[in-house]
């Protein structure tokens, strides 16, 4: 190619401010991208620099930034909204619909009502996002969905995803009664199953029976059209598959659909550890082989484990003195004589681990594991990963910190359950030190924070929101102490995320030779009140140098 050509393939986008996230030039005007990659950054001289090239002033009155990070969410994002919303909250569909949120549980079994009359015969009918913890001691049983239907299998999920309620007759087709010795099944005080069941052993019979909709539809074009649409519109370039089961037909259809050039996001999937328990080695030699499909959006080579389930769903696992309101702990999802042999074996090979962690005794067990699978085989920048990591205490975050580990901390819990959470589950003290982003801060551990999406809106601004205010729904403001500024919550969303991923070489800030990802802003966040920061217009994106317009515009 020659010099004459170089320069026309070259654009320099004008912005009225660019936000780099690059401490060694933080600001600047200018943008020059070339073959999907970042040319220059700077003045508009100093985007020249390489040549004149095509300007392009799209963007000369909106503030650009790097493309958000989200860095753990799953793509059932996009499978949900192929089944009915019930849950507490309004949420918004990647129509644009907004489906009000149900405040009873007779409003529950209502809208899946109306949504079985329209149901094919023979079809089951799937709700998610429902959580009992809003309406008290109230659970929803069998009898609240057999009013639904007696026909058909009826199964909704809880918003964690750790837990589900189902009727008599999903009960019944997936050969679960009073004498199924599974672990998580709860029960009435004559023995019969209430149809509550509580993580993935007690799940795993309906999950089989209707044919893991979550997880196999995720990788289909159509549920990865409308995974790609909700990122988009919230400003992410970049989104996780924290759970995946590599599926061959899966993986090829997700290389598919990424490689794409109008596909508007990156995809990093995680291998499903738990799936392959101690079977480590054919984990890994299924990764290896379906890493043949990795390309520049879209890359596997993460392993995640779960160690418990869900605080909201009492299912996670505490330390001393447990939960708030007296109820029995949580399930280990991996034992944890398991876990040490599977970390030590992932870690051996070299694979970087993401482990979920919600309760302190979780944490606890998973870094006993990491320790000493790091003393016995000691590795620079591993990067291994608390997700979630709610409830770690000051002395977990140093142990964290002296192990080289990094967090990804589910901010958004303070607004969804941090009532929940203060009231019910931990009880103030703790719940004013949930997911500690100050206290990470402060002791140099590498952080991010997420959604976890579907489990709350995929939104990486919201998300920041939630760390700078650590306000819950009611409006308590839950530890004044380990709120953090704006620059840092934007860094977590981006920068932050980018290196618990190891991509930070490759996206994360805007800088000559990553990825030409943007964000595009209608306001300036880093200059934003604390309370406004959720509020600045997110109006596209580009990812790889291809613009995507916010929908209603362009």
């Amino acid at each position: 190619m020659n010099e004459q050509t170089e320069h026309q393939d070259i654009t320099i986008y004008r912005a009225g401010k660019i936000l780099t996230m690059n401490p060694a030039q933080p600001e600047a005007t200018h943008v020059a991208v070339r073959g999907g990659r970042i040319l220059a950054v700077g003045t508009e001289q100093q985007a020249s620099a390489w040549g004149a090239g095509r300007r392009d002033d799209r963007y000369a009155g909106k503030v650009l930034m790097p493309g958000l990070v989200e860095g753990h969410c799953h793509l059932h994002e996009g499978v949900v909204w192929l089944y009915v919303y019930v849950g507490f909250y309004d949420r918004r569909g990647p129509d644009g619909k907004v489906w009000r949120g149900l405040k009873t549980i007779d409003e529950v079994v209502e809208r899946l009502r109306e949504a079985q009359r329209g149901l094919e015969a023979g079809r089951h009918l799937i709700g998610w996002g429902f959580d009992p913890i809003y309406f008290g001691t109230r659970r929803m049983s069998v009898q609240d969905l057999d009013k639904v239907s007696g026909e058909r299998a009826v199964v909704v999920m809880h918003a964690s995803m750790h837990l589900m309620n189902v009727n008599s007759k999903a009960l019944g087709m997936a050969g679960i009664d009073r004498d199924t010795d599974i672990e998580g099944i709860s029960r009435f005080e004559n023995g019969e199953p209430t149809g509550e069941l509580c993580e993935f052993a007690a799940m795993f019979p309906v999950t089989r029976m209707i044919g893991n909709p979550f997880r196999m539809l995720g990788q289909s074009p159509e549920c990865l059209g409308m995974f790609g649409r909700v990122a988009q519109v919230a400003g992410v370039t970049t989104a996780t598959d924290l759970v995946n089961e590599l599926h061959d037909e899966g993986i090829a259809s997700l290389a598919a659909t990424t490689r794409a050039a109008d596909y508007p996001l990156r995809i990093v999937p995680a291998a499903s550890g738990m799936l392959f328990g101690r079977d480590t080695e054919a984990c890994m030699a299924k990764l290896e082989l379906l890493k043949q499909h990795n390309h520049d959006k879209m890359r596997l080579g993460i392993v995640k484990l779960v160690v418990d389930g869900s605080i909201q769903g009492f299912t996670a696992r505490l330390l001393w003195p447990g939960y708030y309101n007296g109820a029995p702990n949580g399930i280990w999802v991996t034992a944890p004589d398991d876990l040490r042999h599977i970390v030590e074996q992932y870690h051996c090979a070299g694979i970087q681990l993401h482990i979920h962690t919600n309760g302190d005794e979780a944490t606890e067990v998973a870094l006993d594991a990491l320790e000493r699978a790091l003393s016995l085989h000691p590795r620079f920048d591993h990067r291994h990963t608390l997700q979630h990591c709610q409830m770690a205490s000051p002395a977990q975050f140093r142990r964290i910190a002296k192990l080289g580990l990094c967090v990804n901390l589910f901010a958004n819990h303070i607004f969804y359950w941090g009532d929940a959470h203060f009231e019910m589950t931990m009880g103030p003290d703790r719940a004013h030190r949930m997911n500690a982003c100050a206290t990470a801060e402060r002791m140099g551990v590498p952080f991010a924070i997420h959604s976890d999406a579907p489990i709350t809106p995929i939104g990486p601004l919201f998300t920041a929101w939630c760390a700078v205010n650590r306000r819950s729904a009611s409006g308590r403001v839950l530890g004044e102490s380990e709120r953090i500024g704006v620059a840092a919550a934007l860094r977590a969303i981006t920068l932050g995320a980018a290196y618990t991923l190891h991509m930070d070489d490759r996206i994360g800030s805007i800088e000559v030779g990553k990825f030409a990802d943007f964000c595009v802003l209608g306001g300036d966040p880093s200059q934003a009140e604390p309370d406004a920061l959720k509020d600045v217009a997110i109006e596209g994106t580009m990812v790889g140098g291809h613009a995507f317009d916010a929908p209603g515009r362009g």
